[in-house]
């Protein structure tokens, strides 16, 4: 997960205060308030209680202390200053201890509706909110704990899990199919395509055809995996999940269903 980039994460003063140029602010008003509107009657009912209980608003970047004291009251998890892309260790050791990691840094304008590194909008819009959610949180704790002890090859089986679920997931609600991955909720494109367009399929969630499904992280997706609810995903963690990567790997990938990236 390592890689140059052009983003450098801000740090705090020893208050835990970051203080963010107005512009930045202003990007952040902007992607907030053309997400607020696109997610409303497409995210799950999970989500859009989370973005109430974290108080988030189009006003300015959030503070970490402030997302942190409202997760731990939730569920006992925290938001975790990271400079941008961190290690697999690192990721798998912060989720591991309840700790998401959120590098401090926020999308420059040209890149509004995609960027390959997770900023402050993606994963404390994205994916805070459904971590005050007890179900998801013990989701991705115990995923954490696994990945930490996991090899490098039961690691790369795992991160489809993590795609197809955290990053990607749809939900069926009582009110229709709803999202609930972060990967979706955060941008604009992803959310009125997943919901909208006729092109990718949507699949009820199989465990083992999730584990098995390659991705790419720079295209729209062209498979999504629908759970019946967020507790599908508690489920999972009463299962020996290692198990089932296990068997996984044996069986091998399945077919892509998108082209190759060129080089």
């Amino acid at each position: 997960m390592n890689k140059p980039n052009h983003y450098v994460a801000r740090k705090p003063d020893e208050q835990g205060f970051i203080e963010y140029p107005a512009g930045e602010h202003e990007t952040w008003r902007i992607l907030y308030e053309r997400q607020i509107g696109a997610v409303e009657n497409r995210a799950c009912p999970e989500f859009i209680r989370g973005l109430e209980i974290l108080g988030l608003s189009a006003d300015e970047i959030p503070q970490l202390n402030d997302i942190t004291e409202k997760l731990r009251e939730s569920t006992g998890w925290s938001a975790a200053r990271v400079p941008a892309l961190i290690s697999f260790d690192r990721f798998f050791e912060l989720l591991a201890n309840r700790q998401f990691p959120v590098a401090t840094f926020i999308r420059s304008r040209e890149e509004l509706d995609y960027l390959e590194e997770p900023d402050i909008f993606h994963e404390v819009f994205g994916h805070c909110p459904l971590l005050t959610n007890p179900d998801f949180a013990q989701f991705t704790e115990t995923y954490g704990q696994l990945g930490l002890k996991a090899s490098k090859e039961e690691r790369v089986y795992l991160a489809r899990l993590y795609w197809m679920t955290v990053e990607f997931g749809l939900v069926m609600t009582n009110k229709g199919l709803r999202i609930y991955g972060g990967g979706i909720l955060s941008s604009f494109r992803e959310t009125m395509y997943a919901m909208q367009s006729s092109d990718p399929e949507r699949l009820s969630f199989d465990l083992m055809t999730a584990l098995r499904t390659p991705y790419r992280i720079d295209i729209l997706q062209p498979v999504y995996f629908i759970i019946e609810s967020l507790s599908e995903l508690h489920s999972l963690t009463e299962i020996d999940l290692m198990a089932k990567v296990h068997e996984a790997m044996k069986l091998g990938l399945l077919e892509s269903k998108f082209a190759p990236k060129s080089a």
